[in-house]
């Protein structure tokens, strides 16, 4: 068997297999005994004072989910982000680190997929604005305004935030079903840039909040990781900071109290069906509407509260207000778009280029093959389309 030659120093490519193992979870005795070495022989290649053999190569890269090529590759991005958030004291547990790993696999297959195609990602990221000191929330409030001016979004209500800070900001987002008790992370890398993975079985509303809250992370403590845990209630200037700069991103005071003078004029009582209208205006859940109108003085304190002791906001009330059923506002069925914009055009372009099949593709991003069919969807048809007319100049 033959040792791999004229490639990556066998240092660098012991680091890249022990970050692969790492992020798989194996030890290195149980990795050295699936491919049937010594785990004294897995130490040294891991170290570089043993160069590693073709073989011993494939099997580890299949063992660990990637590929030889991905190990090799010399513009290869190799990291693990799941050191970062151990890092967090309260925030250090299974669930953590379960989905850091996966936010680690995802960032590693679009880098994947941007090396493969030869493109890069444009990152757009405003100046960072670090804390001060005062009062949090004031600070919040204006930053969250000055994202918004700088991004020309004026002060209407946000219809795509996935989008937006995808393609907008050049952040890379993904959304995946998540442990309940996490409801999103946030990291920033050097080589990747900032990333935001969040929980696809959250609701619509819920899940726009936890992209503004980690939003605010980015906007003032970029480079600290940051986890939301849906069991858990800010408690640092840190949190507190990118909690009220969610509200403020998503629910802008100006535009909240225009939309609410015009639906309660010559109305004496705040009513579920306003609730209902404004929440559905601004895609935010029902609570984070009625917690905003008491934080500017439009609703009583304690208003939410005493619709909850009183039956609550339906569904079905939502369902009448709206005339055709809130679904994933609120009901919590996780949507099949967990694919932002760009990333599902590097596959699409990728598979034509047959660069992946539908089963590489699946195992790279994590899907089912066919999440990954629904996302090929049409491709045969654009290919078929494709001639000298609607090629793009270079």
């Amino acid at each position: 068997m033959t040792f791999i030659t004229d490639t990556l120093p066998d240092r660098a490519i012991g680091e890249r297999l022990q970050i692969a193992r790492q992020v798989a979870r194996f030890t290195q005795a149980e990795a050295a005994e699936a491919i049937q070495i010594a785990r004294t022989t897995l130490v040294a290649i891991e170290q570089g004072r043993r160069p590693v053999k073709t073989r011993e190569l494939q099997e580890l890269a299949f063992l660990y989910g990637t590929s030889a090529n991905a190990i090799l590759r010399r513009d290869a991005v190799h990291l693990d982000l799941v050191p970062q958030f151990r890092r967090l004291r309260r925030s250090s547990d299974g669930a953590t680190d379960g989905a850091a790993r996966l936010l680690t696999d995802l960032v590693s297959a679009e880098v994947e997929l941007e090396n493969a195609l030869g493109v890069e990602r444009h990152r757009n990221y405003p100046r960072e604005k670090r804390i001060l000191p005062g009062d949090v929330r004031a600070q919040a409030e204006q930053d969250a305004q000055d994202l918004r001016s700088w991004l020309g979004l004026g002060a209407g209500p946000i219809k795509d935030i996935v989008s937006m800070v995808d393609l907008d900001l050049g952040i890379r987002v993904y959304l995946r079903p998540l442990d309940s008790r996490i409801s999103g992370m946030f990291a920033y890398d050097d080589a990747v840039g900032a990333c935001m993975l969040l929980n696809a079985s959250h609701p619509v509303g819920r899940r726009a909040y936890t992209f503004a809250h980690e939003l605010g992370h980015f906007t003032s403590t970029r480079r600290e990781p940051g986890v939301l845990r849906a069991d858990s209630s800010p408690s640092s200037r840190e949190e507190r900071y990118a909690d009220h700069f969610a509200r403020s991103f998503l629910t802008p005071a100006r535009a909240v109290k225009q939309r609410f003078a015009e639906l309660t004029a010559g109305h004496s009582h705040l009513t579920r069906r306003h609730v209902v209208l404004l929440a559905h205006c601004f895609g935010v859940s029902r609570e984070a509407m009625v917690r905003r109108l008491e934080e500017l003085r439009l609703a009583r304190d304690g208003t939410w509260d005493w619709f909850q002791a009183h039956g609550g906001i339906t569904n079905r009330q939502a369902e009448e207000v709206l005339g055709a059923s809130p679904n994933e506002q609120e009901d919590g069925t996780p949507h099949l778009d967990c694919v932002p914009p760009r990333l599902a055009l590097l596959v699409r372009e990728a598979w034509k280029k047959t660069l992946y099949s539908e089963g590489q593709l699946a195992r790279l991003l994590r899907l089912h093959r066919l999440e990954v069919r629904q996302l090929l969807d049409g491709v045969e048809t654009e290919q078929h389309e494709a001639n000298e007319l609607v090629e793009l100049p270079r």
